[in-house]
């Protein structure tokens, strides 16, 4: 069967969506149907805001679905009437049976990891977190355990030491978007041989990030602390409690790239020059930082920072 003629279905919403999706209409893949997040309020004026997927779709006039809720059964006899061959799942939310068993070729997913490893809705961080030196992506079917299911296709990508969160989400994107084809002509050629995913191995978790699970702990190591905030820049962003001295709350400072340096002192401590740099001790070494951001304020560098801003004796990060 020509890949061209396969009916498909893609599902997904955010950015990371976006380029596959991309990829299948301007290869001219025959894509019958987009599902993706209903419209939300959003910002300070709650304006009605379209996913990243949505806006893209609306400019290829594809025909899109917003379903509340995946088993209504008006949303799957919509679905059903497409008669769609093969469903695409690129960052969307968990499929109940009767979705990803509708299409005859089945329903696949791509995600942002060497599946096992880092199962979950954050794998790009984590990995980076956990400092990892390489990630990956891989199609796999959908079955009814989440992130379990056999693997197509898989392909590794370099985790460099000044990667972060940003810049490997963009290079696994592109990746993903080329395995994403690659993954719909062979399942038209009958050319794969899928496997099981492993499981007599330590499995590292991908869980959803809380802004608790952001919190700076100064006690760590530098080392540490540094995988911390790359593997949470640009977003959801690591942050410190900065302490004034003044009695009232400390702040929460998003902190979003740092560099170790050479240094010893208690951990949480304030070092600066009032003018270049900001340096903070942590539980063993220190580290720079190169750019954050105060409460209600926009993202500097720490020079833009201290032309306006300074730091008091009694100022530290708890």
């Amino acid at each position: 069967m020509n890949s061209k003629d396969i009916r498909i279905v893609y599902m997904g919403t955010p950015d990371f969506a976006v380029e596959s999706l991309k990829k299948l209409v301007e290869g001219g893949y025959n894509v019958v149907g987009v599902v993706t997040m209903p419209d939300k309020p959003a910002g300070r004026g709650q304006k009605i805001k379209y996913s990243a997927v949505k806006e893209y779709a609306l400019s290829k006039g594809l025909y899109i679905m917003q379903p509340e809720r995946l088993k209504d059964e008006s949303f799957l006899a919509e679905l059903a009437s497409l008669n769609a061959d093969l469903q695409i799942v690129v960052a969307f939310r968990m499929l109940p049976e009767s979705v990803w068993n509708m299409p005859p070729m089945g329903t696949f997913n791509l995600h942002a990891s060497l599946l096992p490893q880092y199962r979950g809705a954050a794998p790009i961080n984590w990995a980076i977190m956990n400092g990892d030196k390489e990630s990956g992506v891989t199609t796999f079917f959908l079955t009814h355990e989440i992130d379990t299911g056999n693997i197509i296709m898989q392909e590794s990508v370099a985790i460099g030491d000044d990667d972060c969160a940003g810049t490997l989400h963009d290079n696994l994107m592109y990746v993903g978007a080329d395995m994403v084809c690659k993954t719909v002509d062979a399942i038209a050629e009958g050319n794969i041989s899928t496997k099981e995913q492993p499981m007599d191995i330590e499995l590292k978790a991908a869980p959803k990030i809380f802004k608790n699970d952001c919190k700076i702990d100064w006690n760590e190591s530098a080392e540490k602390i540094r995988n911390k905030v790359r593997g949470l820049s640009p977003y959801p962003t690591a942050w410190g409690a900065l302490d004034l001295g003044n009695g009232e709350e400390p702040l929460a400072v998003k902190i979003y790239s740092v560099d170790i340096i050479e240094g010893n002192g208690k951990a949480g401590t304030i070092k600066t020059d009032g003018k270049r740099f900001i340096e903070v001790y942590c539980g063993d070494g220190a580290l720079r930082i190169s750019s954050l951001q105060l409460p209600g304020k926009k993202r500097l560098t720490v020079e833009e920072l201290l032309r306006g801003y300074s730091f008091n004796e009694y100022c530290k990060f708890v």
